[in-house]
């Protein structure tokens, strides 16, 4: 059945073709000189003699002489154009969109803003997964001090670098975020085996996931843990990439306030939550490493810096221990924005208000870092915390800083931040 909306979307559609930017309108001239330039190829030829006059349309008046062919001319162009334009994008169709809509999009998240997140845990993820639908000159920077789990036994028995946080910020950058989440997250030894009977969770392949062994498998065939990066990038088609804050084998190192006057010294990322005291100080063994580069050129051309979401001692504060990367960040064009947690860590940030995270940072590195922060003040819907002692960050005015207070609460999961509104937050920064 005849329907005029079906018209008016597909003239829509094809009037999007000529948007500035997206790189058609430029060839499409190309293709019309280029006709006109190989058309003067036939003046000799109709020239030559009486009996190739009816090829010049001497029965027509002369305006339609030279209409004539340039709509029968012009219209076999633009078929040809419309016919091997949808030749050749009809197999890297995904979903049901126009062509020229993804097109159009891809286009203008690759002339985003450049933003640099610097971080680590399960909090990143999702500022990367909010901030890909806005650029893709995204730059994840991961701490590589994790000793836990799957990352720490891969640490241990082949001396990789621990690829779990890396694995979770690839997987947020993905084009294909839904499937490549479940292949990358799936983890060995959760499921029943094919006896009917659990695996071991700690032995052979028991308790690995995934993506942690593909990063394993890439440094083992590449040779290098930033190329194993490289390549899964490669192969994920990601919309950004992730880098190491160094390359250097690194463990975190805190001081722990466990009793009246009382400090020990906890050794392990994974061990100073268990410690059961105040974290007082963290720091890194060796204390001098190196930055990875990529990390550095990333920061200076960066157009906005964030700091977190993340554990503070244990994800976003063993980046910033590295010398020469906070140095880049204090003296970088771009603001640092910190993005403090939604709610307390028990373990790191026991009854921390916002002001007392930023005090934490500033006094691990530098008064001058952070030129902004965010915190949210949606405080409505308490967090599902299992029993622990968990609540939300207090606000209390931060000195020397600008601070943005908004709702940031992901309303199915009131414990983390809701992607799309923090990216609208991150991306406010920038107007």
């Amino acid at each position: 059945m005849f329907r005029m909306h079906d018209v008016w979307r597909a003239v829509y559609i094809r009037r999007r073709w000529l948007t500035f930017g997206i790189g058609i309108k430029r060839w499409l001239l190309v293709l019309a000189v280029g006709a006109a330039v190989m058309s003067i190829g036939w003046l000799p030829l109709l020239s030559a003699g009486q009996r190739r006059e009816w090829l010049t349309l001497p029965f027509l008046p002369v305006v339609l002489r030279v209409l004539v062919p340039f709509i029968v001319g012009g219209s076999l162009v633009l078929l040809a154009v419309v016919k091997l334009g949808k030749n050749l994008v009809e197999p890297l169709r995904a979903g049901q969109g126009a062509v020229v809509d993804s097109l159009y999009e891809h286009r203008l998240r690759d002339r985003g803003p450049h933003i640099v997140a610097i971080g680590g845990g399960t909090g990143m993820p999702g500022l990367l997964r909010g901030l890909t639908s806005y650029t893709s000159n995204v730059t994840a920077i991961v701490t590589v001090a994790d000793d836990g789990g799957s990352s720490g036994r891969l640490r241990k028995e082949l001396g990789l670098l621990p690829p779990g946080d890396f694995r979770n910020n690839l997987a947020a950058l993905a084009r294909d975020e839904s499937l490549m989440i479940q292949v990358l997250q799936y983890r060995f030894g959760t499921q029943t085996g094919a006896n009917g009977h659990e695996p071991p969770a700690e032995q052979g392949l028991g308790g690995h996931a995934f993506g942690n062994l593909l990063l394993a498998a890439l440094t083992g065939i590449t040779g290098s843990f930033d190329e194993a990066l490289l390549a899964a990038q490669r192969v994920l088609a990601l919309r950004g990439q992730v880098l190491p804050s160094t390359l250097d084998d690194v463990t975190l190192i805190a001081d722990v306030a466990v009793g009246e006057g009382e400090t020990v010294e906890v050794v392990g990322e994974s061990a100073i939550p268990q410690a059961g005291g105040r974290v007082e100080t963290v720091r890194l063994d060796p204390p001098h490493v190196r930055a990875y580069p990529p990390a550095l050129r990333a920061i200076f051309q960066a157009d906005l810096i964030i700091l977190g979401p993340g554990s503070l001692y244990t994800s976003i504060l063993p980046n910033l221990l590295i010398a020469d990367l906070t140095e880049a960040l204090v003296h970088c064009r771009a603001r640092v924005a910190y993005i403090c947690n939604l709610a307390t860590q028990p373990g790191e940030t026991d009854s921390y208000s916002v002001a007392d995270h930023v005090a934490a940072i500033r006094r691990h590195v530098s008064e001058e870092l952070i030129d902004v922060v965010i915190a949210n003040n949606n405080f409505s819907i308490a967090p599902d915390t299992g029993g622990g002692d968990t609540r939300f960050v207090k606000i209390e005015p931060v000195k020397g800083t600008r601070l943005i207070t908004t709702d940031l609460v992901d309303e199915s999961r009131p414990w983390r931040h809701d992607s799309k509104k923090l990216a609208r937050t991150v991306l406010n920064l920038l107007s």
